[in-house]
């Protein structure tokens, strides 16, 4: 693990001697949503390895990929624990909205929920471009950050006991659901994750098991890149460009430094 410590540190540009408190988790959020793309070329090269944390450590640290939430999440988890947090993984299931109802492949989202000071909060930095970017307390309390307005609501779902509303900045004018999730549903061990990616490569309904989707945040918005364009956001303008496969690997290399 403390190969984990020291990598997820340089990967993300944390210094290697200041101690993570919960007071600058923001940070460390912020700079891994930057770091590590939200993407699922693995899935479609068909080079998908089993979940374990020698498998997380060499894809997305050593081989400088990114992942999904399963992956990004339980990385972080890793880390937490190793820097003295108590934390679990939980599972969840986005929310639709072109379809206004949950995803059909049920259960697939993992997020983090940390214990601190008697409090849980969420922790996600795999939800694409929906990232809080800050602890959101399972309190209802709204938190804010550079990406928008994050609260959540103590529902019962079929899925769970919680939901993740959010006000992502220049994407939502009111509260949208993003996904349901049971605290109560503990994860401790990243090979539980398994049945999640099992799902998301094989499922009908996945929408991760067709088309490239590579993204990550950056210090001015976002930045997308798909088969057929490619589209940044910043300071909420939008340039788009469309891609030929020739410009969308050259796309890969320049904004995510990924091969295809």
């Amino acid at each position: 693990m403390k190969e984990l410590n020291k990598a997820f540190r340089k990967r993300i540009g944390f210094s290697e001697h200041e101690p993570v408190t919960f007071a600058n988790l923001e940070m460390v959020l912020s700079r891994a949503a930057q770091a590590l793309p939200f993407e699922n070329l693995s899935i479609l090269s068909g080079k998908t390895k089993e979940i374990s944390e020698k498998n997380l450590i060499q894809k997305m640290i050593l081989h400088n990929e990114g992942g999904l939430c399963y992956e990004l999440n339980g990385l972080l988890y890793l880390f937490l624990i190793e820097n003295g947090f108590k934390a679990v993984l939980v599972r969840g299931v986005v929310y639709s909205e072109p379809d206004q109802d949950w995803s059909r492949t049920g259960q697939t989202h993992a997020a983090v929920l940390l214990f601190h000071q008697g409090e849980k909060y969420l922790l996600d930095i795999g939800f694409g471009g929906n990232l809080p970017l800050v602890p959101v307390p399972l309190t209802g309390e709204t938190v804010s950050s550079a990406n928008g307005a994050f609260r959540i609501k103590r529902e019962k779902t079929p899925y769970g006991d919680y939901l993740l509303e959010m006000k992502v900045n220049h994407k939502h004018t009111h509260w949208k659901k993003g996904y349901a999730f049971d605290s109560k549903s503990e994860i401790t061990n990243v090979s539980e994750l398994n049945p999640m990616q099992e799902t998301i490569v094989h499922h009908p309904d996945s929408a991760f098991n067709k088309k490239p989707l590579v993204t990550r945040l950056t210090e001015q918005g976002n930045i997308t890149l798909t088969s057929t364009s490619l589209t940044e956001w910043a300071d909420g303008k939008e340039h788009k460009q469309e891609m030929t496969e020739e410009t969308f690997g050259q796309s890969l290399k320049k904004y995510f430094n990924l091969e295809v």
